[in-house]
């Protein structure tokens, strides 16, 4: 093709979508309206959709197209309403129908049916959206739902879960497996007829049942909005084997049809939905929704730009899609209707579910204003809600750095946690060299990584800020919001990590070192971040990112839990001691700062003492904070040998002994010295 008439074209269609772009910018919409309105006497439905010309509506009988028999009930033109909106009253009661929208734009292209953006409803695969009566779909005593009572952030004991996971291995005991029901059941058990009762117990609880047993405060589920990749019309045959994470978002505001017993009806999803909500609040445990407003599955196809194209998402100067997500696209929170959209998404998921937090996936994506505008109106709706996010993009952005929410940002943001990655690596390695290790598992020179972490990412006079290993100064303005783990979905779970790194060590040095490192999370300030299995040592059996992997990696297997019961054991008792003194949660970095000393740690070599190399040693001042313990100290030794170690002058009694929280009777007093075994954590405390 001639150059000149290539360049022609180019320009036009740049031109195209600036002037898209321009008309959509000039048509900002303030109504809190968007979507479907519904009454038994009528069903509104109000889009916007600044450039189109004309927009068809639908209705049908069936959430699929049916060719041969035909389910169109009636299609009818959207009138053009007010500030880029478009609007169509249904009279009569439209209730099970299923509807979409076809909009034709300025330049004449007529877009793909596609459902409404903004639909809390949907049928199978999300392909159409439907009519629902949320009153109808609140289960039994819903209106006397409550969240568990929560006094400050830094009391929350987070753990990570997918629906699926938790209870499709065949030995979950649970009747509803891949379901949300699955995780309302009480009463379930794995059960081991063959073990020798000498051995121990023969069953172990599973599902809901451990969760509570386990004392978490709160559970963050993997996204359970509508999403792409698993065909819902087949997720009840057992046969039927597509997994997914659940980062390809589809439906933002209407739960994930295969985590239902009837995918093709919306109201069955989110009564399922709020019956888990409800038996978790029950059963004193809060929900994180994990969510995904950074990218759309598709680009152009994605229903954001069939309805509004060119709008909702980032492009670059030479107007190709941006991709800061990885996964082909961004979205545009600094937009005002995108902006919009993610309010009112986050506020129907907290009004209309009762949900306390919001994990936000790749949240650098996001812009300061528009996640500080959210944090503000969740926080007056729910004032214990709890917001995080990935303080990290996944490629470069045309947001200037200095808007993105991004780690370092984060004291520019209101109220709202990021992960850190800085006690992360410190404490196994990076995640992006499976072999690199850390202070848990033998890497020298980490301790003011981990002393980072211990602070929660703030600011205190004995960090050396220039030894982090990635931060060199603070980046949270109080522990609340630093998100201490170890591990999550994403990357080698920790025990696999493990086998990676130190492939030549005993099982029996790996299990302390697993230990130490999520006792460093559960002991250190800020709040603590769990996978769900850790406490039985969960293995992906190696593979490193498991988002499309069958069951067969992902699936929770409650036989670990009995096979190292030991280790499950070990960590309810940590979290217990964690839940149940305050000087391990202090809720500000004053707090901190007055009542967290480091001291240096000086081991006996049997001829002198000398400073011990990754060995931490501090202490905290229960006093100061009503804590029945009124001075505690904690010593994290990571070294391959035990030693025997100088201490502060005190009374004190040995409160945990690097394998097990040490009963009352059995407690021993130390006050000059005490031995600390190698790869562990001690505790002790004077009362």
């Amino acid at each position: 093709m001639n150059k000149s008439i290539v360049t022609t074209l180019l320009l036009l269609t740049m031109l195209t979508t600036f002037s898209a772009q321009n008309a959509a910018e000039l048509s900002i919409y303030d109504g809190n309206d968007l979507g479907l309105t519904y009454s038994p006497n009528a069903s509104t439905i109000k889009i916007w959709s600044p450039t189109a010309v004309s927009v068809m509506l639908r209705f049908y009988k069936k959430d699929l197209p049916n060719v041969a028999t035909g389910d169109l009930i009636e299609s009818v033109e959207m009138k053009k309403s007010d500030n880029g909106t478009w609007v169509f009253t249904a009279k009569g009661d439209r209730k099970g129908q299923y509807y979409t929208l076809q909009v034709t734009t300025t330049d004449g292209k007529t877009q793909k049916e596609v459902p409404d953006i903004y639909a809390k409803a949907v049928g199978a695969n999300g392909v159409r959206a439907q009519i629902v009566d949320l009153k109808t779909t609140n289960p039994i005593g819903w209106a006397k739902d409550k969240s568990p009572v929560m006094k400050q952030k830094t009391d929350a004991i987070i753990y990570e879960m997918h629906i699926r996971d938790m209870s499709i291995s065949d030995n979950s005991g649970m009747a509803f497996k891949g379901k949300f029901l699955g995780l309302t059941q009480s009463g379930t058990f794995y059960t081991d007829l063959s073990r020798d009762n000498r051995e121990g117990s023969q069953k172990v609880k599973t599902g809901l049942d451990h969760i509570k047993e386990l004392g978490v405060t709160h559970v963050q589920i993997l996204p359970f909005y509508d999403f792409f990749t698993v065909d819902e019309t087949k997720s009840n045959d057992p046969t039927y084997k597509k997994y997914n994470w659940g980062y390809d978002p589809l439906n933002y505001n209407a739960p994930e049809g295969s985590y239902s017993t009837n995918p093709t009806d919306g109201a069955t999803r989110i009564r399922e939905l709020k019956q888990l909500i409800q038996t978790l609040h029950k059963n004193g445990l809060r929900v994180i929704m994990d969510v995904v407003y950074n990218h759309t599955m598709f680009g152009e196809e994605s229903y954001f730009h069939q309805i509004a194209p060119n709008y909702y998402h980032r492009f670059k100067a030479d107007n190709t899609w941006s991709n800061a997500s990885g996964c082909g696209n961004e979205t545009a929170s600094d937009k005002p209707m995108m902006r919009k959209f993610m309010l009112e998404s986050v506020k129907h998921w907290v009004e209309e579910y009762h949900i306390d937090g919001f994990r936000f996936d790749l949240m650098a994506i996001h812009d300061i204003e528009t996640m500080n505008l959210i944090s503000r109106e969740l926080h007056r709706i729910k004032p214990s809600i709890i917001l995080l996010g990935e303080g990290w993009t996944s490629g470069d952005s045309p947001l200037p750095e200095e808007r993105r929410s991004l780690k370092k940002n984060t004291p520019k943001l209101d109220r709202i946690a990021a992960f850190s990655d800085d006690m992360r690596d410190g404490l196994k390695g990076s995640v992006f060299a499976e072999k690199d290790q850390g202070f848990v598992s033998g890497k020298r020179g980490m301790e003011e990584s981990i002393k980072f972490g211990i602070v929660a990412a703030t600011q205190h006079p004995q960090v050396d800020y220039t030894k982090v290993n990635y931060s060199k100064e603070r980046w949270a303005n109080e522990p609340s919001q630093c998100i201490n783990y170890n591990e999550c979905h994403d990357n080698h779970a920790l025990w696999d990590r493990l086998l990676n790194s130190n492939a030549t060590d005993s099982e029996e040095n790996r299990i302390k070192m697993h230990q130490l490192a999520q006792t460093i999370v559960l002991t250190s300030q800020g709040i603590p971040f769990l996978h769900a299995g850790t406490e039985f040592l969960r293995t992906k059996k190696g593979i490193e990112n498991s988002f499309s992997s069958p069951d067969s990696i992902n699936e929770v297997d409650w036989s670990r839990k009995l096979k190292y019961q030991k280790v499950n054991d070990y960590f309810r008792q940590i979290i217990a001691l964690r839940r149940n003194h305050p000087a391990f949660r202090l809720g500000t970095t004053d707090l901190i700062q007055k009542n967290l000393v480091f001291v240096e740690p000086k081991a006996y070599d049997g001829a002198a003492w000398f400073s011990s190399a990754n060995t931490i040693m501090y202490t905290l001042n229960g006093a100061a904070v009503g804590d029945s313990w009124k001075r505690i100290l904690v010593i994290y030794n990571a070294n391959t040998e035990g030693g025997r170690f100088q201490i502060p002058a005190g009374n004190w009694k040995i409160v945990m002994d690097g394998t097990q929280v040490v009963s009352e009777k059995a407690r021993k007093t130390v006050t000059a010295e005490t031995i600390v075994p190698a790869i562990s954590a001690l505790i002790l405390a004077e009362y």
